[in-house]
């Protein structure tokens, strides 16, 4: 029968020292596998949102566009079709919906109009927030087909043109901020 080790100070750090460092290799082993199905995921996610948001092209440019000052910064994707430029599609964000973070796609057509949305990511509470995702309710619709030089892109309850989701206002204004710094920066790099 095996013996019972001594309670004391060394028994006790190299136990805890064999315990981290099989839960760290587990964790790393754990990452390794799973780094690249999911940097191919989200690949596969941010293809299919620009498909979604513009019409048929052939061609697709990315660019990374400064919104100022700072470090910020959208991805520009511009769509030609037979070397004519069809539109661009927006990676943008918001960080004011109600669990952070939001990140969504937007299409613009060459005269500003949106063409469609489509959201990349968000952890917005599922059954409320979750809903301005297409699959999950109408919400995005109300963008499609519209200019946000008439449109305002604000709730209703802000005076805006867009019904907010039902018990998730923050996130619907959150979805408008998103939009909105899509636009600004589409229309500023449009007069360069």
């Amino acid at each position: 029968m095996a013996s019972k080790r001594e309670s004391n100070f060394i028994n006790m750090v190299v136990t805890l020292f064999l315990v981290s460092a099989i839960a760290a290799l587990a964790l790393g082993g754990v990452y390794t596998v799973t780094k690249e199905p999911i940097a191919l995921a989200k690949k596969k996610k941010l293809e299919a949102a620009i498909k979604t948001v513009l019409p048929d092209f052939d061609t697709l440019q990315a660019e990374k566009v400064a919104l100022g000052d700072g470090e910020d910064s959208l991805i520009f994707y511009t769509a030609s079709k037979n070397k004519e430029i069809i539109g661009t599609a927006i990676k943008t964000y918001t960080m004011n919906g109600f669990s952070g973070k939001i990140e969504i796609m937007v299409g613009f057509l060459q005269d500003g109009t949106i063409n469609n949305t489509a959201v990349i990511a968000h952890k917005e509470t599922p059954g409320l927030g979750d809903k301005m995702d297409i699959k999950k309710s109408n919400f995005p619709i109300q963008f499609k087909g519209k200019n946000p030089n008439a449109y305002k892109l604000n709730v209703k309850k802000d005076k805006g043109d867009v019904d907010a989701i039902t018990a998730a206002t923050i996130t619907s204004r959150a979805f408008c901020d998103a939009v909105e710094r899509a636009y600004d920066a589409y229309e500023k790099e449009k007069r360069k």
